[in-house]
């Protein structure tokens, strides 16, 4: 121990230090900067500074705790948000497109596991966000060039896609706002088909079939647009090619009137693409053998559509105005004195899909001619 000093206690702080036992003038508590008695506040200048900084010092510091404290919460809720923000992102990319457009899952129930069987229902899940890129890549594309790289089948349809366009304006639609409303399977003879319908911002409804090739869900391009060689009116007044091959509704006319004639009388009339509730005009009446492999066709089509069943098991709701039946047919016209005149000369199918098989059955015990 230093001569002279001794060991004090503070009544201030209650501390213990070193200080010299007569300096009473000068002794201060080392680690608060007063006086060591109670009750006396006293400190020498130098030290009073010191102790006034000090607590100035702990004033901000609390100051700085409170504020950190209340921090706290309001950082907690940021974090919160932005992780709830991430989940949706992460959720809701599974129902979209790579180029930004939303689909929501349809309440119907062409889409339920009553149904869908489980197969189907893994095919679809699968699918569907190729399909959905395909679909956002194909309406954003503004060339043929552009097109061909997600339509089926490019090289066949190039010269068709030609054509088409030259007669018929395209139909922009705003990608973002392309909704999916139903989607369902399709069984094609080369194999299993996701068809969809989606509707557009200017209320169009865009019926769609994706088939898979080398991986990838590509679009029936023909189905699609409905394909025709020529617009149907301007092929009746007289338009194109006196031959032509058309997708086509068809009705048929006075059915119960006419049920024991030897012919079938149908009227056809073209689609409007993306409002299929709305028809053009009315073509003259055809007259078909019902005995004839065309008349057998159409009257297989117009029974399959009474009994609320659809080519290929399609399972998707009816968009077409009742009673009339998808057909591709190929119809010839034939020039007259004062007018013409029109026959079918094919009936190529029941559907607008890109097969040639009928999508219906005729009856083995009676055989087409």
């Amino acid at each position: 121990m230093v001569k002279n000093n001794y060991w004090f206690h503070c009544g201030c702080c209650g501390s213990l230090f070193r200080a010299r036992s007569l300096a009473t003038e000068v002794r201060v508590c080392t680690s608060c900067g007063r006086s060591p008695f109670i009750g006396n506040g006293a400190a020498t200048p130098e030290v009073q500074g010191q102790f006034v900084a000090s607590e100035a010092q702990v004033r901000h510091d609390s100051r700085n705790s409170r504020r950190k404290r209340k921090m706290l919460p309001v950082m907690a809720k940021v974090l919160l948000g932005c992780l709830a923000f991430a989940a949706v992102i992460v959720v809701g990319s599974q129902f979209l497109v790579g180029n930004g457009f939303k689909t929501k899952k349809p309440a119907s129930a062409a889409v339920s596991k009553v149904t869908i069987s489980e197969v189907d229902a893994a095919l679809i899940d699968k699918a569907m966000p190729l399909l959905q890129k395909t679909i956002g890549r194909f309406v954003d594309a503004r060339t043929p060039e552009e097109w061909s790289q997600f339509i089926l089948a490019p090289i066949a349809a190039a010269g068709r896609i030609d054509r088409y366009y030259s007669f018929n304006p395209r139909v922009n639609v705003v990608t973002e706002k392309l909704d999916l409303t139903h989607y369902g399977i399709v069984n094609l003879p080369a194999g299993k088909a996701v068809e969809c319908y989606w509707t557009a911002d200017g209320g169009e409804v865009l019926d769609t079939v994706f088939i898979e090739e080398n991986g990838e869900w590509l679009l029936d391009w023909n189905h699609y647009v409905r394909y025709s060689d020529y617009p149907w009116a301007s092929f009746l007044s007289g338009g194109g090619d006196d031959v032509g091959e058309f997708r086509l509704l068809a009705r048929e006319r006075l059915a119960d009137e006419r049920k024991n004639k030897d012919t079938i009388s149908i009227a056809l009339y073209a689609p409007r693409f993306g409002f299929p509730d709305k028809l053009g005009i009315e073509s003259p009446e055809f007259l078909i053998e019902q005995s004839s492999k065309n008349g057998r066709l159409l009257d297989a089509a117009f029974k399959l559509n009474q009994s609320g069943k659809y080519a290929f098991d399609s399972k998707l709701p009816n968009i077409d105005p009742e009673g009339l039946v998808r057909v591709r047919v190929k119809v010839r016209r034939i020039k007259g004195v004062d007018q013409n005149t029109f026959e079918i000369d094919e009936v190529i199918a029941c559907h607008w899909f890109s097969t040639d098989a009928p999508g219906v059955e005729i009856p083995e015990d009676a055989p087409a001619k």
